[in-house]
């Protein structure tokens, strides 16, 4: 049974069971460790008003709320967005939301994407209209922090194939280099059904990223290559971490 239509992936996997049991071993321990890092390089002022855009269950929007922070998850999901809503309070609130469209104007001082949220659409235009909507909602001489994989490594250490058992369900994952993406196709057995779905992203390289945000007026800040917030090298580094500024 086909469950996807291609052209929009991320609209029936995303809001599956299913994509969360694939990858719940993205735990709180490590997004934590993320943040904490990014934070002390950040060194904002607290309270900041943060969006944490493609926020999925809102684990890095939760502990970010913990540091102090006024903090908006917003994610295409309503799946994600119903088991990140059980921990709203004062300060942090999620909602549903596409990228592509602006969340509220000059509001916030600082914007996530993280865990390659970026490149879901099918063309470099749509990659500059998500990039000018979040323009639009920082403030002047506000933050966008883009955290994508390296996507040179990854083409070069492509394992075409695997498979793994998460959740009782026995997933087999093909992964190939299409058109400019990097998709990865997901079968597996369950409720008595079979099922495939599609992930597809992009496969943006550094200088790619570098146009777009001279196209869209954004100044850089800083480049990392990992977690730790350590320096890029395009052979070694497993991200693209992308710190950029909007002009005051």
């Amino acid at each position: 049974m086909e469950q996807n239509k291609e052209a929009a992936w991320f609209e029936n996997w995303f809001d599956t069971s299913w994509y969360h049991t694939l990858y719940q071993d993205r735990n709180e321990t490590e997004a934590e460790g993320f943040v904490a890092s990014l934070m002390k390089v950040l060194d904002l002022p607290v309270p900041s008003n943060l969006l944490d855009l493609a926020c999925g269950k809102g684990r890095h929007s939760i502990f970010l709320h913990s540091l102090g922070h006024k903090v908006l998850g917003v994610d295409l999901s309503a799946n994600s967005i119903s088991l990140a809503k059980p921990f709203e309070e004062e300060g942090l609130g999620f909602q549903t939301g596409d990228m592509r469209q602006a969340q509220g104007n000059e509001e916030f001082d600082l914007v996530l994407n993280l865990f390659t949220s970026f490149g879901y659409f099918g063309s470099e235009e749509e990659n500059l209209k998500v990039l000018t909507a979040i323009k639009t909602s920082l403030k002047p001489g506000g933050l966008l922090l883009v955290d994508f994989m390296n996507t040179a490594r990854v083409i070069q250490n492509l394992v075409p194939e695997s498979e793994t058992v998460k959740g009782g369900i026995h997933f087999n994952l093909k992964r190939s280099l299409e058109d400019g993406n990097i998709c990865k196709r997901i079968s597996f057995e369950a409720d008595g059904k079979k099922h495939k779905f599609m992930e597809r992203v992009q496969a943006i390289l550094k200088d790619d990223f570098l146009r777009y945000f001279e196209k869209t007026g954004f100044e850089i800040v800083l480049l990392s290559g990992d977690y730790n917030m350590g320096p890029f090298d395009e052979n070694a580094s497993e991200r693209m971490i992308f710190l950029i500024r909007k002009p005051s």
